[in-house]
Parts: structure tokens; C-alpha cells; sequence
């Protein structure tokens, strides 16, 4: 897949005059895109799909980049996408499927309490290890907020299930101690003593969650089961690990937690990047307002 990648490149520099820098950010951008595309189970250009397509765009929106950052990226992918369909390699014009993100300051989507009670239920009902794996997968990331990528990189050491803390190894190898609250303890508890022994394949395996096989669960397949549990529980649109990081954060400011507590659960460098969440806070409160106060809705005189 990559030699198309480079004929890209080489037809971008040659024969439309871009910039070295141009060129660099065009290579940054779609090496990018491939790793995605591979770590999805795609070998060749043509097995691309719409479907695939929005969860790359989703991808880079959950990665905490800002808006122009995603919108460049997604440019450079609906230039390789127009290359590839007018070279003949691909059948389909799929850039057309490949929307372009609205520039501007965009609120997380957030889950409410009850739809938070719906998806953790939802996982109750499979008392199978990949069932106890499930529920004790999705009561760890509404518990710590944690990262895709944190929660499927986590090892069995990093679980300190006596003390109620995860560990987590964040952006920039950065450590941070998340708490637990009770029952994620207890779904942890029995996922590791009568789910993970089951599923182990390998003594020498050390990575938390395991997949079917024995093998450490993928980021991609961590949203395929968020996603799952999310549609058996009725919750509308998508739902991915990151909207329970989002839920994680705002429930917590609606609770009264400090921003800074917040920040540092989260592992967000800059406090500007959690700030976010005191707005999505306020709205959730305006709705409440709106919603519960008796003279809420009555027209001003």
C-alpha cells in the first residue's frame, strides 16, 4: 500500500510544484492515515470504506488535535483519495465520503447519567471471560477517564486492586495514578480471576485485557466493543472510548471536582485543554435549569 503513497508524493513534488515542507506534511499526514487503515485490517486501497473513512475523522478528533490540525490532515487524505480513483486504483470516488470537519470550537459529546447506567448494564448480562473482560473494560474507562491507547497498553501490575489505582503511562511517557471507585475494583477483581486466566494463552503475557485468543486487545477492537454495548444499551449516534473519557471529566465537574483535579486525572498538559469541559458543564446545567424550573419556560413580560 505504501508504494502508492510514494507515486503520490513523487506526482505532488514533480508534476504539481509543492513545497519540501508541503511535501513533508503531505508524508506526516498520510503515513498516518495507513497506520490507521492497517491497524483496521486493510491491505489494499481498494477494501476502503465510508465507514472507515468517518472513523479516521472521528480518530483524529479523539486524539485531542485542534480543528485545523484534523482539517489539514483530512485534506492531504482527500487529495491521496483523488489520485488513487482518477489513476484508476480505486472504483469509487471515496472522497466524497471524506467530510471535511467544520472549523471552530467543537463541545465533546457527553453521555448522561442514565445512558452511563444503560451501557455499564448492557454489559452485565454475559457471565463468559470475554463478558467479565466487557464490563470490567467499560467500568475502568468511565472510572479513570483513561485513553484508548492507555487502557489497551495497561499490564497487570498496573492495577493496584488492594489501593483502588490504576497506573497509566501517558502522552509524552508521562506516569499518573487514577483512582478507582468500588465496583469497578470488584469488575476488575473478577475479570482477572476468572476471566483473564481463561483467555491466557501465554504465562509470559503481561498486557491487562486480552482478546479471544490470548492476545493483547487492539485499540480498534476496544471500539468495536464500546460501540457494541453502546447500541444494545439504545444510546443514539456513536459512541467511542473517548466519549466516556469526555463523560468521565464532565461528570466529574458536575460533581464538584476542582479543574485541576480534573486536569491531572485526565493528563492533559495544559489546563486550557480541560477548560473545555467547565463549558459542556454549564450547558449540561442550562438544560437542567431549563428543563426543571417551573417558570423556566414561560416568555419574559
Amino acid at each position: 500500500m505504501d508504494s502508492y503513497l510514494r507515486n503520490f508524493l513523487h506526482y505532488i513534488q514533480f508534476e504539481r510544484g509543492y513545497t519540501r515542507n508541503t511535501l513533508a506534511a503531505y508524508n506526516s499526514d498520510l503515513m498516518q492515515f495507513l497506520d490507521f487503515t492497517q491497524d483496521a485490517g486493510i491491505k489494499v486501497w481498494t477494501a476502503l470504506s465510508s465507514e472507515l473513512l468517518e472513523d479516521f475523522v472521528t480518530w483524529l478528533q479523539d486524539k485531542e488535535y485542534q480543528d485545523s490540525t484534523v482539517s489539514r490532515k483530512v485534506a492531504a487524505v482527500r487529495s491521496f483519495l483523488d489520485y488513487l480513483f482518477s489513476e484508476g486504483i480505486i472504483s469509487q470516488e471515496l472522497a466524497e465520503w471524506l467530510h471535511q470537519p467544520r472549523l471552530g470550537r467543537r463541545l465533546p459529546t457527553v453521555l448522561s447519567l442514565a445512558e452511563v447506567h444503560a451501557l455499564l448494564a448492557a454489559t452485565g448480562v454475559d457471565e463468559t471471560p470475554l463478558g467479565l473482560r466487557d464490563r470490567a473494560l467499560l467500568e475502568l474507562l468511565y472510572a479513570t477517564g483513561l485513553r484508548a491507547s492507555e487502557v489497551v497498553s495497561l499490564e497487570v501490575c498496573d492495577v493496584d486492586l488492594p489501593h483502588g489505582t490504576v497506573r497509566c503511562m501517558g502522552k509524552g511517557r508521562k506516569e499518573r495514578i487514577v483512582p478507582l471507585y468500588a465496583t469497578a475494583q470488584e469488575c476488575l477483581q473478577q475479570y482477572c480471576e476468572e476471566g483473564r486466566s481463561f483467555l491466557l494463552r501465554d504465562t509470559k503475557e503481561k498486557h491487562l485485557f486480552l482478546n479471544h485468543i490470548g492476545k493483547p486487545l487492539t485499540r480498534q477492537g476496544l471500539w468495536f466493543l464500546v460501540q457494541h454495548y453502546a447500541q444494545a444499551a439504545g444510546i443514539e449516534g456513536k459512541v467511542t472510548p473517548h466519549t466516556l473519557r469526555h463523560t468521565f471529566a464532565t461528570h466529574l465537574l458536575d460533581g464538584g471536582a476542582d479543574l485541576r483535579e480534573v486536569q491531572q486525572f485526565l493528563g492533559h498538559a495544559n489546563i486550557a485543554t480541560t477548560q473545555i469541559y467547565t463549558e459542556v458543564s454549564s450547558r449540561r446545567k442550562r438544560e437542567v435549569y431549563d428543563q426543571a424550573h417551573p417558570r423556566a419556560k414561560l416568555r419574559s413580560v
